[in-house]
């Protein structure tokens, strides 16, 4: 089972903005690398442990959106190492898949709506290592959706710093 949705008071934290949260409930900052971030926090659902970016360069530069980033997680207590999670900062079109590209390496998302906010993971599991190995070898990741009134997206991450961060996350959590 995907956690998407209890990330959102820990990110909106990690990422500046106002969250309603007990002061113990906030994410430590492990470091910033360049262009990713790396926070731990305790959740009703044991550690985590995330890196985080925002794109450098979101298409359409008009499109009106809620915070646009990407995460990468690990869950020790739920056996979750490197779990990928997009943020399009919209809501999904129903039945359109996301799509992630880091060189070589091309993987579908399957998305969901919840709150009236977007998020998409992985749809083979299995693509998430590959994902994640090319985004360690790769300059940038360029993700692309759809929202629900039918706009085609294309956000573009800075991949510099990735590296360093991920080995924050994996060492804080023991994974």
């Amino acid at each position: 089972m995907h956690m998407g949705p209890r990330f959102m008071p820990l990110l909106a934290l990690g990422l500046g903005c106002v969250a309603a949260s007990a002061a113990d409930d906030r994410p430590t900052l492990l470091g910033v690398a360049r262009d990713w971030s790396a926070y731990q926090a305790q959740t009703d659902n044991g550690q985590v442990c995330y890196a985080l970016s925002k794109p450098k360069t979101t298409e359409p530069k008009k499109a009106t959106r809620d915070p646009v980033y990407v995460l990468i997680s690990d869950w020790p207590g739920r056996h979750v190492r490197g779990e990928f999670e997009i943020v399009p900062g919209y809501q999904y079109k129903d039945g359109e898949p996301a799509v992630a590209q880091a060189g070589a390496a091309k993987v579908q998302f399957f998305t969901r709506n919840d709150g009236g906010a977007g998020s998409a993971w992985v749809s083979d599991p299995g693509d998430e290592v590959k994902l994640l190995e090319a985004m360690r070898g790769s300059g940038s990741l360029v993700v692309s959706g759809v929202s629900q009134r039918g706009t085609h997206t294309r956000d573009t991450y800075s991949l510099n710093g990735i590296s360093a961060m991920l080995d924050k996350v994996h060492a804080a959590c023991g994974s």
